[in-house]
């Protein structure tokens, strides 16, 4: 069973995290091409569509897989609790730094995506200081998530004490 439960946890880790993280990666550049336009005294609006479409694409991406992903540390629980590893400090090291990417993912990269979005769109209630100005925040903050779950793998596979001797 607990080998059954690892290979679902890698697979949803694979097809959920890397997804999201490379959407999140590269919508502050698409994002910025896509508001150049806007920046060069336009609106908007008037950004390049081909660019904008992009944007939208990235932002719902990383919505989607950002839900999906939800399955990672649930499947990751199961596991460590069928291993009998659910105490142990690099088990919770990497449920902490979870916890912390999905915060930055839901509270730092996601509003900034929909600010963008939402001026791009042309929304009354867009907000065009924080779609424009909060770029660099939200470049910072997609590398931090990346950061993030590199660290977790890292821990996932090195397994500090783990019975593997790996």
């Amino acid at each position: 069973m607990a080998k059954f439960l690892l290979s679902l946890h890698v697979l949803a880790a694979i097809i959920a995290i890397g997804p999201v993280t490379v959407a999140a990666s590269m919508f502050p550049r698409k994002a910025k091409a896509a508001l150049a336009v806007a920046e060069d005294g336009g609106t908007a609006a008037a950004a390049d569509p081909e660019a904008a479409a992009s944007v939208r694409l990235l932002y719902r991406i990383t919505q989607v897989y950002a839900v999906i992903g939800l399955a990672v540390p649930v499947l990751g629980i199961g596991t460590a609790q069928v291993m009998g590893v659910m105490g142990s400090p690099w088990l919770i090291t990497s449920l902490v730094l979870t916890a912390i990417a999905a915060l930055v993912l839901m509270v730092l990269v996601l509003p900034r995506q929909e600010a963008v979005v939402s001026a791009l769109a042309g929304e009354a209630d867009a907000d065009p200081v924080r779609a424009f100005g909060g770029l660099k925040l939200l470049t910072m903050s997609t590398g931090l998530f990346a950061l993030l779950w590199a660290v977790v793998t890292v821990l996932m596979v090195l397994r500090p004490g783990s019975t593997t001797h790996a």
